[in-house]
């Protein structure tokens, strides 16, 4: 039987743990998250890490297995989960991703981009400009060295962001320009499951499972994580915004 990778993507909220518990118990094979929020081990209640319970029906790979302190980026977790996904082919022709971040998700279905190696330094200017003057000049400066990728990227996002604009300063080249290259083959076949709700539906989920981290110590577990909010792994919603809430800057 061919090797087939089904992968289940969709908004917070919409029920892809469900779904891939279910299809992992009827195909007796385990889930492979690639929830880049939900790597850390730190990071429980604001990234919705699924429940104990929920672990405990169907074998589950990269939730929890890293620190915030650890360097860790997409390119590692391609290998790794490439790695661990032809192990569990030898048990199983068929396996579940269950997403998470696009990126990610990406790297293992189509293989990441390539990128030029660029001076650290452009980095750490452009992580200065955005402490000084915030991130909407960042976006501004984007939107004028490459178009496409200021409507292409989440421009919300700060690493992101940055990334994009060290390729296109330090290349004096577009960063899209390096995306649009032929993506790789995998041994193996996929296909994506894609679910989907009304609008009004996913805010109201959304906003019911918010009050229930609220309940549950987000604000402690944000506490407790304050002196790493420069780490990459806490540039991420929810945990930005709270982090303004205790200095104060937003109410």
């Amino acid at each position: 039987m061919n090797k087939l990778l089904i992968s289940i993507v969709g908004a917070t909220g919409i029920g892809k743990t469900a779904l891939s518990i279910k299809l992992a118990n009827h195909y007796n094979c385990d889930i492979i998250s690639c929830d880049s929020r939900q790597f850390y081990k730190e990071m429980t209640i604001g990234t919705a890490v699924p429940s104990e319970e929920e672990l405990n029906a169907a074998n589950h790979h990269f939730i929890q297995n890293r620190s915030i302190t650890e360097d860790y980026n997409v390119g590692q977790f391609e290998k790794e989960a490439l790695q661990k996904i032809d192990e569990l082919f030898l048990k199983s022709p068929i396996q579940i991703m269950v997403g998470g971040s696009g990126l990610y998700l990406d790297a293992v279905l189509k293989g990441l981009d390539y990128f030029p190696k660029v001076d650290s330094s452009i980095r750490s200017d452009l992580s200065k400009k955005m402490d000084i003057e915030g991130i909407i000049p960042l976006q501004a400066l984007l939107k004028k060295y490459d178009p496409e990728a200021y409507d292409s990227i989440a421009i919300e996002n700060p690493h992101r962001l940055i990334r994009a604009l060290e390729i296109c300063i330090g290349t004096n080249q577009k960063y899209s320009s390096f995306k649009n290259k032929p993506k790789l083959k995998r041994n193996f076949k996929s296909i994506k499951i894609g679910l989907k709700a009304e609008r009004e539906i996913i805010y109201d989920r959304i906003n019911k499972r918010v009050d229930i981290m609220i309940n549950n110590g987000l604000l402690d577990e944000v506490k407790s994580l304050h002196q790493f909010k420069k780490l990459n792994a806490l540039q991420t919603v929810g945990y930005k915004e709270l982090f303004d809430y205790l200095e104060g800057k937003i109410s």
